[in-house]
């Protein structure tokens, strides 16, 4: 017993040394210390690096930092950048970049102003001390990043912007970095520059050019290596940031830029995208945070009167200084005040950049203590200052977005939308599910339903049984990307009728459906099932044909008959292929007339829509084929139909899908039947009056019309 004993006082001795007990109690800080300050109001990053502080060498001395708790800090930091450049609305920020540059600008300069100064006359330190100092002003890390994308405003501009200068500030930080070491040590030569210069060019050349063409070939060769994917991803952002540290760039800078190689393989909504997010937040990034606050050591501020003074003049600097340039952002740019919030909160964090331009510094004995003690004061402070600041902001920059977006939603539907996915082929639903997954409402509550309807035979409960445990291995694929499925299996005699039954029993105000096959296409147009569907269905229909992996388009091309604007529908199905284009990362180009135009431009300001687009006109719809000079392999061709009887019904229209699957047989092919009516105003006691005789007859003096007109431009042509 007394041996049990003392086992046990030895493994509890402080610090803990046994990596079980250490890894256990780090678990149960990242679970309780965000959930106890948040009754505080205090942000959850807040409690994770005072926990640090008291847990760390410098409190309690419970933990203390070694190997293990290094590479898991290490991995959050780098996870961090990872992330952001991996959320990063690359349209948004091509849009941007100018932003980006001027206020990259801005939060470099006015710090390294302000700081060098201070350190160079008031503090009294040399040129390469006051330098090196004043330049980790200019450094920021994006500590409270997880605060914006917790609260669903990651691609928004001054997020974007903001981002986009962290990663021009840090790089220009951390070349002065380089330059004064090399100044220190008398090494800054032609040979230093020339370096220096080659290996960040092979950097990005690796990084740019043939990173994202392995990533895409895996992505597609192992389509259904789903965990797969993760590891693969996880090697690319650190062999990334080894490859910078060899370059001769700090390694936060490669996973930033491995972010961006892989932005537009990774979509948002992704199943891949969640998991990256979900173990980042959950693990990897709160141990980052917990091992900042292990670094800062309170007592120095009682080691004397100049501890005291370097670390409030550090602070009050560099909070300044962030402050300035996020307010001449907002000024140039005309931000309003919770945009400035959020540049100043996401740009105001020192953490990783700063302690490693202090630590290389103070290791190279450029820097003395009192800098290296006032600097991780100033890391604590900051973070406090700026986690507060974004997560009021976002907080405020929420509650607005969701006001604008009212509208929209009443627009789309008087209910929260709902999509259903009818299936016929259970091979075609995983890329079916992951469209309606992209293109679903994130505010809607209502899951994804798939539907499968069984013939009405001797058989048809053992098929429903067989269907059910089919659709079963979706749903868990669903979960993934945290999207909720419900499954529906129904009997019925006709498959159109069934789908149209369920259609109307769950208020579905979206289908998706896929391609129908050639056997039913020569049948009748598009197919009889489909008629009939589309026939009793007057809601947005897609119907889809995905040829390759989502990820490996690079284009979306529209084409949209005229009156399509007049279409009750327009707007959602822009909205809805504008989203699927923020998700790929790519941009859209669409062939309309001018009056299309209009109304297209004026969905894209009213809605602030970042996806790129361009428009080309085109009216000559008796020559569509023309259109395949320019439609690409690697593009997603989406038609504009039109059902009978709305305003931009043609019977050309009719012929378009058998066209598409002939000359585009290699793209991928999607055909939208846009909502024409506000509401059903469809009249129960006259359904069974059948309108297809006189829609027939239209159509054939139509066609006689049309081709005596032909026979008179012949005529005169001669």
């Amino acid at each position: 017993m007394i041996d049990f004993f003392q086992h046990l006082t030895h493994e509890f001795e402080l610090p803990l040394k046994n990596p079980v007990l250490v890894f256990s109690l780090i678990l149960f800080i990242i679970l309780l210390s965000p959930i106890l300050l948040r009754r505080l109001n205090i942000p959850g990053i807040i409690g994770l690096i005072i926990s640090g502080v008291v847990v760390g060498p410098h409190g309690f001395n419970i933990l203390e930092k070694n190997s293990a708790i290094d590479l898991f800090s290490t991995i959050g930091l780098l996870y961090i950048m990872f992330i952001a450049g991996l959320e990063l609305d690359l349209n948004e920020f091509k849009s941007n970049k100018n932003k980006s540059v001027v206020f990259g600008f801005f939060t470099f300069i006015i710090p390294l102003s302000i700081g060098f100064p201070t350190c160079y006359y008031l503090l009294g330190y040399d040129l390469n001390a006051s330098l090196l100092t004043a330049s980790m002003f200019a450094t920021h890390t994006l500590v409270a990043y997880p605060i914006v994308s917790k609260f669903g405003i990651s691609k928004r501009q001054e997020v974007a912007i903001t981002v986009g200068g962290t990663i021009l500030t840090d790089t220009a930080v951390l070349l002065i970095l380089a330059i004064v070491l090399g100044n220190s040590q008398g090494n800054l030569t032609h040979e230093f520059w020339i370096r220096l210069g080659i290996s960040l060019t092979i950097f990005l050349g690796i990084m740019f050019f043939v990173i994202p063409r392995i990533a895409k070939w895996f992505f597609s060769k192992l389509e259904s290596e789903k965990h797969s994917h993760y590891i693969f991803v996880l090697s690319v952002v650190f062999f990334a940031a080894f490859l910078a540290e060899v370059a001769g760039v700090e390694p936060i800078i490669g996973a930033f830029v491995a972010g961006l190689a892989l932005n537009k393989l990774i979509p948002h909504s992704s199943a891949l995208m969640n998991r990256i997010e979900f173990l980042g937040n959950s693990l990897f990034i709160p141990f980052f945070l917990i091992s900042v606050g292990m670094l800062v050591d309170v007592h120095v501020l009682l080691n004397g009167p100049m501890a005291l003074i370097v670390a409030v003049t550090l602070s009050t600097v560099a909070i300044c200084g962030k402050w300035l340039a996020a307010f001449f952002t907002q000024k140039i740019f005309k931000f309003s005040g919770a945009q400035r919030q959020i540049i100043f909160g996401l740009s105001g964090a020192h953490a990783a950049a700063t302690l490693a331009v202090i630590l290389v510094g103070f290791n190279a004995q450029i820097l003395d203590e009192n800098i290296l003690n006032g600097t991780i004061i100033l890391i604590l402070i900051t973070c406090i200052v700026a986690s507060f600041a974004t997560e009021k902001a976002a907080k405020q920059i929420k509650l607005e977005s969701d006001e604008d977006s009212s509208e929209l939603i009443k627009t789309i539907s008087s209910n929260d939308e709902l999509i259903l996915l009818p299936i016929a082929n259970v091979e075609s639903i995983e890329k079916l599910l992951e469209f309606s997954v992209y293109i679903k409402d994130k505010k809607s509550a209502n899951p994804v339903s798939i539907l499968s309807v069984v013939s009405n035979n001797a058989e048809a409960e053992i098929n429903i049984l067989k269907a059910r445990n089919k659709l079963e291995e979706f749903v868990k694929q669903a979960s993934a990307s945290e999207t909720d499925i419900n499954v529906i299996t129904t009997i019925d005699h006709n498959i159109a009728s069934g789908i149209t039954r369920i259609s109307r029993e769950i208020m579905a105000n979206v289908i998706v459906m896929g391609w129908p096959r050639k056997t039913s296409i020569v049948q009748k147009i598009i197919g009889d099932k489909m008629v009939d569907i589309l026939n009793n269905f007057d809601k947005n229909t897609f119907i889809c044909h995905f040829e390759k992996p989502m990820i490996t388009h690079k284009r979306i091309v529209i084409t949209a008959p005229p009156f399509s604007e007049y279409e009750f529908g327009f707007k959602h199905w822009l909205l809805k292929i504008a989203k699927l284009a923020q998700e790929l990362s790519i941009p859209i180009h669409i062939y309309c007339n001018s009056l299309t135009e209009k109304a297209i431009n004026k969905v894209y300001k009213n809605e602030k829509l970042s996806s790129a687009f361009s428009i080309t006109h085109f009216n000559d719809w008796d020559d569509f084929l023309i259109l395949s000079r320019y439609i690409k392999e690697d593009d997603l061709f989406v038609l504009i139909s039109a059902r009978k009887g709305a305003a931009s019904y043609m019977t050309l229209l009719d012929n378009l899908p058998l066209k598409m699957e002939k000359h585009f047989a290699g793209n991928s092919r999607l055909i939208v039947f846009p909502q024409q009516y506000e509401q059903d105003f469809r009249i129960e006691r006259f359904d069974d009056i059948n309108a297809e005789p006189l829609n027939k007859g239209i159509e054939t003096i139509q066609k006689i019309g049309k081709g005596i007109g032909n026979i008179f431009k012949k005529e005169e042509h001669k």
